[in-house]
């Protein structure tokens, strides 16, 4: 599937505020001296830039670790913002654009540096208090008598600078979501190329950094894919793995969910924290969320992180694949499959493979296959037109027989292979007398030509039943 990257967001102008009428003349007369202060400012820019550098500085924590950082980008960026923000004050219609523009800039650059939104607005604020500040002292230094004046332009002052505020705002919001949705599929990616088994061995120190995966981990695989019908998220979401962590992982085809579990973290000796990220299925949480993503089960999205993952700390070698299955909490009508245990996100590839095998072997009931604890019924799903042909040649004369008669057959011998070969414990099954199933059984045998009697013909039967449960549509 090809995950496309969003373009670079951009700032685009919203509509213009209608021109106001004609103004009054005391109001001509308040512009007027804030033009004279405004052009005072502009002269003296050099020595204004500094002085909000500084109060940013005393004020922000913030914007005090980014001056210790990169003091030049951002004394830059307050001048910058100065100058076109005081000019326009002067030439609102040349400069209010580029003003607009500017502040957009600093807001998408404050959200790509991880400087805090409320930061960046508080600083936006001391700016305006600043400039608002400089331009009464400026007309009081000069002439006293206009200061008065300066009241009737202060509302436009301050919306002026509430305007800036929520330009950087829609920025610094719009940067985080582009900045988040990249990292989700980053880490997707990272998620799909490991159970695909084309990560690269180069790759995978970087990759286990950022999922918080150890490299050297003990895994296994589990495939979850619900009913017919049913939506996936329905059944994804009700998933749970006590007490182990999960990266989850939406399949292609939208339905299937790959979980990929941590075991152990096998890096330092003694270290069974198995500490990772909440990866997910890039929509799942840590906990039962997150996703991705979480994060309780697929969902495709991520998360959080956009991930998806449970991470309460118990981990230890000697949980195996069948452990897993015990503590897995699935709905019934749900199919899982489990893989064997592997070492290493190298081989979460392998893995994968195996627990689509372990998939195939589940009924279509539902129900959770460990590939292990069913490798026979493994081997028929693996080669399906070898299975099948074992099921025509060796049920073949039960299956042309009549609907009901051919399903009363089929049970009585599945029933008796899963009662160990007892009648007795059949016939309770079974509901039916314990020679009733003894008759069966040798009707069985004369039309299938096997004996029961015989290891090898039951063997036989036993794949051949597998094959027809498994793989006959």
């Amino acid at each position: 599937m090809q995950h496309l990257v969003p373009a670079r967001v951009r700032y685009r102008p919203g509509p213009r505020p209608p021109v106001p009428g004609a103004r009054p003349a005391v109001d001509a007369e308040a512009l007027a001296v804030l033009h004279r202060a405004a052009r005072a400012l502009m002269e003296g820019l050099p020595e204004l830039t500094e002085r909000l550098v500084d109060l940013l500085a005393e004020r922000e924590p913030a914007y005090r670790a980014a001056i210790e950082t990169d003091a030049e980008s951002v004394r830059d960026e307050v001048r910058r913002s100065l100058r076109l923000n005081v000019g326009s004050l002067i030439r609102p219609g040349e400069l209010r654009e580029a003003a607009h523009r500017c502040s957009w800039a600093i807001g998408r650059a404050r959200a790509e540096r991880g400087l805090p939104l409320d930061a960046l607005l508080r600083a936006f604020r001391l700016g305006g208090g600043m400039i608002w500040q400089e331009l009464v002292d400026e007309t009081t230094r000069r002439r006293p008598s206009d200061a008065r004046l300066l009241v009737h332009v202060a509302a436009d002052v301050w919306n002026f600078v509430d305007d800036h505020c929520a330009v950087a705002a829609d920025a610094y919001r719009q940067t985080e979501r582009e900045l988040m949705w990249r990292r989700e599929n980053r880490l997707r990616l990272m998620t799909a190329a490991l159970l695909d088994g084309t990560a690269r061995i180069a790759d995978l120190p970087a990759t286990a950094a950022a999922l918080e995966l150890p490299e050297q981990g003990r895994y296994a695989v589990v495939l979850v894919r619900p009913p017919a019908g049913r939506a996936s998220a329905d059944v994804h979401g009700q998933v749970r793995l006590s007490g182990l962590r999960i990266l989850w992982h939406r399949d292609r085809d939208g339905e299937s969910g790959y979980g990929i579990v941590l075991l152990g973290d096998r890096t330092h000796d003694g270290d069974r924290s198995g500490r990772g990220h909440d990866g997910g299925f890039l929509g799942a949480a840590s906990g039962p969320a997150p996703a991705p993503a979480g994060e309780g089960g697929p969902d495709g999205t991520g998360g959080p992180d956009g991930r998806g993952g449970e991470r309460p700390g118990v981990h230890g070698s000697d949980v195996d694949a069948g452990e897993i299955a015990r503590r897995l909490t699935a709905p019934p009508a749900a199919r899982v499959g489990v893989s064997p245990v592997v070492e290493g996100l190298a081989a979460i590839g392998d893995a994968r493979r195996l627990a689509d095998t372990a998939l195939r072997a589940c009924p279509r009931s539902g129900g959770t296959v460990v590939l292990e604890e069913h490798l026979p019924a493994a081997l028929v799903v693996s080669a399906p037109a070898l299975g099948a042909a074992l099921s025509e040649r060796v049920l073949g004369p039960l299956l042309r027989l009549d609907l009901s008669d051919r399903d009363v057959m089929l049970d009585t011998l599945t029933v008796w292979l899963a009662c160990d070969g007892s009648a007795q414990r059949a016939a309770g099954r079974l509901y039916c007398h314990r020679n009733t199933v003894l008759n069966r059984l040798r009707r069985c045998e004369q039309l299938t030509g096997r004996s029961l009697t015989r290891p090898a013909d039951v063997v036989e039967l036993s794949l051949a039943l597998a094959a027809h449960s498994l793989l006959d549509p």
